[in-house]
C-alpha cells in the first residue's frame, strides 16, 4: 500500500485502560448468587451453568461490598425483605467512583499520544451505567485541565457498541476538519447488580465488570509509531431484534435483560453487513471483536472461519476482566496491539465488530501500521496489508 494514501488519514495515536481495584472470582460471585437464590433450586442450577460457560474467570469492581462473604453483601442479600441499594445510592457510587478510573485511563491515553491537555480539541465521553450532572464530560474537562472552550459530546445509554460508535465519531470530527480527539468510556456495570428474579437476568450478572478506557485519534504524522488507521465504517440496526436487548432504570438499578438468542441473531445478518464493509477485500488478519460474551464471540469465529489465535485478544479479556460493555473494545485493541509490538508486525489489516441495543452492529475497517512514512518490505505480513 502507498504512503501517501495515510495523508490526512485518522488513527488512534494513544490508548489507556483503568480497572478498579476490587477483583472478583467468578466462583466467588456464584457463592453470592447461589445463597441469594437458595430457595429457587431452578434459578441456581442455571446459574451455575451460565458462571460455568461464560467464558469468564475474574472480574473487577469499585464497590468493595460485593466482597463480603455471601449473605453479607448489601447487592445481593440472602433473605427475604432486605433492603438493596436504591437506584440513587447507586448513582452515588457512579458519581463518586467513575470519575477516577476515567481519569486514569484519559491520562495514559494522552501521555501515550504525547499531547499536552491544550492539544485537544474535542472530548467525547461515553457510559451507559450512571448519569449525573454537570456531566462525566465536565468533570473530566477540569481535571485533566483541558481547555473550557472545548467541544464535549456525550454519548449516554447506548450500551456495548458505543465504544466503537465513539471511535468513528472520532474518525469523522479528525478528517473533516483537522482535530485532536479524545475519546473516554468508563462503566460501572456491577453497581447494577440485583438478586436475580429470573434466568435471563443471571446472564448480566455472569460476565459484567467495571472499568474504563479511552483513545487519541488524530491525523498520523510521518514518523508515529504503533498507530491503528481507521478506514470506513457503519452501523446497522438490525431489524425486529429491539426486544433482545433491553436496558432500563428500575427502583434498584437498572434492570437488564439480555437474550439468549443473540449469538443465533447475529448469523442471520452479519455476514451480509461485513461483505457490505469489505467489498472486494479478502478477510482480514486481525479481528477486534467485542467480547460480549462467549457465545458471541464463538459466533463470529465460526460465522468466518477464524483461527483461535485470531480471536484470541477478545476472549482474553473477557475471560480477565469480563464484559466492561462500552469500555470493553479498546482493552482488546490495548491487547491486540501489544501483541504486534512484541512480534514486531510491520503492517496489517483487520477489522472491529461490537455489538448493542437495536440491536445495533458498528463495523470499522483499521490498519496496524508500525511506522507511519516507512517503506514497507515485502515479508512474513504480505498478505494482509491493504
Amino acid at each position: 500500500m502507498e504512503d501517501h494514501i495515510f495523508k490526512g488519514r485518522a488513527g488512534i495515536i494513544g490508548i489507556g485502560t483503568s480497572i478498579p481495584p476490587n477483583r472478583l472470582e467468578q466462583n466467588e460471585v456464584f457463592q453470592r448468587i447461589e445463597q441469594s437464590c437458595k430457595k429457587d433450586s431452578d434459578v441456581v442450577r442455571w446459574a451455575r451453568r451460565i458462571f460455568k460457560q461464560c467464558g469468564v474467570e475474574t472480574r473487577y469492581t469499585c464497590e468493595p461490598d460485593f466482597l463480603e462473604q455471601a449473605g453479607a453483601c448489601r447487592y445481593l442479600p440472602d433473605h427475604e425483605g432486605a433492603v438493596v441499594p436504591t437506584t440513587s445510592e447507586r448513582m452515588e457510587v457512579y458519581q463518586r467512583e467513575s470519575v477516577p478510573l476515567a481519569v486514569e485511563a484519559a491520562r495514559e491515553a494522552m501521555a501515550e499520544a504525547g499531547l499536552s491537555p491544550s492539544s485537544v480539541t474535542h472530548l467525547v465521553t461515553v457510559s451507559c451505567t450512571g448519569q449525573f450532572l454537570p456531566g462525566l464530560d465536565t468533570v473530566l474537562a477540569k481535571e485533566l485541565g483541558l481547555s473550557r472552550r472545548i467541544c464535549r459530546m456525550p454519548l449516554i445509554f447506548q450500551g456495548c457498541s458505543a465504544g466503537l460508535r465513539a471511535v468513528q465519531l472520532a474518525k469523522d470530527i479528525v478528517e473533516s476538519n483537522p482535530s485532536t480527539v479524545l475519546v473516554v468510556c468508563v462503566e460501572l456495570c456491577t453497581i447494577h447488580f440485583q438478586p436475580p428474579a429470573s434466568r435471563e437476568a443471571l446472564f448480566g450478572a455472569s460476565f459484567f465488570g467495571d472499568g474504563a478506557s479511552a483513545c487519541v485519534v488524530s491525523r498520523v504524522s510521518d514518523g508515529r509509531e504503533h498507530v491503528f488507521m481507521l478506514g470506513e465504517g457503519h452501523s446497522v440496526i438490525i431489524p425486529d431484534s429491539e426486544e433482545e436487548m433491553i436496558w432500563k432504570v428500575g427502583d434498584h438499578g437498572f434492570d437488564l435483560y439480555l437474550s439468549p438468542a443473540i449469538p443465533k441473531l447475529l448469523k442471520t445478518f452479519l455476514r451480509e453487513e461485513v461483505e457490505l464493509l469489505l467489498g472486494e477485500q479478502s478477510l482480514p488478519a486481525l479481528w477486534a471483536v467485542h467480547p460480549g460474551g462467549r457465545g458471541i464471540v464463538d459466533a463470529v469465529q465460526e460465522m468466518f472461519e477464524l483461527k483461535d489465535d485470531q480471536v484470541t485478544f477478545s476472549r482474553d479479556i473477557l475471560k480477565h476482566y469480563g464484559n466492561l460493555s462500552s469500555a470493553t473494545i479498546l482493552f482488546v485493541l490495548k491487547s491486540m496491539r501489544e501483541h504486534l509490538i512484541k512480534q514486531g508486525t510491520e503492517r496489517a489489516k483487520g477489522i472491529s465488530l461490537a455489538f448493542g441495543p437495536g440491536l445495533t452492529a458498528e463495523l470499522l475497517n483499521f490498519s496496524y501500521i508500525q511506522t507511519a512514512g516507512k517503506p514497507f518490505l515485502a515479508g512474513k505480513d504480505a498478505a494482509y496489508v491493504q
